[in-house]
């Protein structure tokens, strides 16, 4: 890629209140981010991945009481979902399914205590369908839990539907990006850029649009992807930009032996709140360093690294990473007016919409 850097007058950053747009086509969010407290602290942070780490991680103390713990040594947040979902699948029963039992079950219970509190919300109060995004919905340890969840609600009144992402967990964050896309930045291009930034894992990828073939984007599709997991490495915030940068560099690479007319656009998913000139409010705290703050702007941290692509400048855009997950079902929600998700990964993202004719 060729990365010589334009005079100033003819390439800048992108102007202000351009980030975190809550009015599109056909489409308003009604909220984001929401951050719920009770005397124990967040109330997202009782339904999110790392919750039920923590809670499958007291019932294995309770058991190791009573002798040997039947899952091992390692520690809760060390075990991999397939680990957790092989002991699941035991067809005789045991010590240890006895355990993810127990702990799924009082997620279930804890899910759907959170998803009461956030329909008591204005912006969630008419809410017909939750849709469950974020990583934990890819285990059956995770969707067992959802499952139960949906039937304790159902038990309580509480009439909404739950589904499940149309598409691969990994992709949903991506995609979701062909929606906030300026449509002229589509003419005359195959895919764009995006970036999901989580707690755990950031994941790059290329999205082809195939606009031409399905204006409402219900096509688009994730040809290459790159995951990784930066929990596992300890970066300092500079080492995450970085790296970021360096994946991002590498799709457009690809794009150009692969002859992908990639769209000049970049779009950034991002735990927290998202101000409109880029910069985070709040709610990037599983996030490494101090990503909140007008101090900090990724979107032209990584501008900088790639300031053109194509044929023109190149637009950098951040969003709300469970507001971009979201967005990848737009297509398959036209049957409610109003919908919300959530995303369980390391934290719990959130996010509610109204569709508007």
């Amino acid at each position: 890629m060729k990365k010589t850097k334009p005079a100033k007058e003819e390439v800048d950053l992108p102007g202000p209140d351009v980030h975190g747009l809550r009015e599109l086509p056909g489409l308003q969010v009604d909220g984001y981010s929401l951050q719920l407290r009770d005397k124990d602290g967040f109330v997202g942070d009782q339904a999110s991945q790392t919750a039920f780490r923590e809670l499958l991680e007291h019932w294995r103390k309770r058991r190791r009481r009573k002798g040997k713990d039947p899952l091992g040594k390692s520690h809760s947040r060390d075990l991999a979902k397939k680990e957790l979902d092989r002991v699941l699948q035991e067809k005789k029963a045991s010590e240890a399914t006895d355990l993810m039992h127990v702990a799924i079950e009082e997620f279930a219970q804890e899910l759907a205590s959170v998803i009461q509190r956030f329909m008591r919300q204005p912006s969630w109060k008419k809410v017909e369908r939750i849709v469950i995004g974020g990583g934990f919905p890819e285990s059956d340890v995770g969707e067992r839990a959802i499952l139960q969840a949906a039937a304790i609600l159902e038990e309580l009144g509480l009439h909404v539907q739950i589904a499940r992402l149309s598409h691969d967990v990994d992709d949903g964050g991506l995609i979701g990006w062909a929606h906030l896309v300026p449509p002229a930045m589509l003419k005359g291009h195959d895919a764009i850029l995006a970036v999901d930034i989580g707690g755990t894992n950031v994941r790059c990828g290329i999205v082809k649009t195939r606009h031409r073939k399905a204006p409402d984007f219900s096509l688009a599709k994730v040809v290459r992807r790159e995951k990784w997991r930066h929990a596992d490495e300890g970066p300092n915030r500079g080492g995450m930009v970085d790296h970021i940068a360096g994946m991002l560099e590498e799709m457009v690479r690809y794009s150009e032996r692969k002859k992908i007319r990639l769209a000049p656009f970049v779009g950034i998913g991002c735990p927290g709140l998202i101000r409109p000139d880029g910069s985070i409010a709040r709610g990037a705290q599983n996030l490494p360093g101090d990503w909140e703050g007008h101090a900090f702007h990724l979107p032209s941290q990584l501008w900088r690294r790639m300031p053109m692509m194509g044929s023109g400048p190149t637009l950098v855009l951040m969003h709300n990473d469970a507001v971009v997950q979201g967005l990848s079902e737009l297509p398959f929600m036209r049957d409610v007016r109003h919908w919300g998700v959530l995303t369980i990964g390391t934290g719990l993202g959130n996010a509610s919409f109204t569709n508007r004719d």
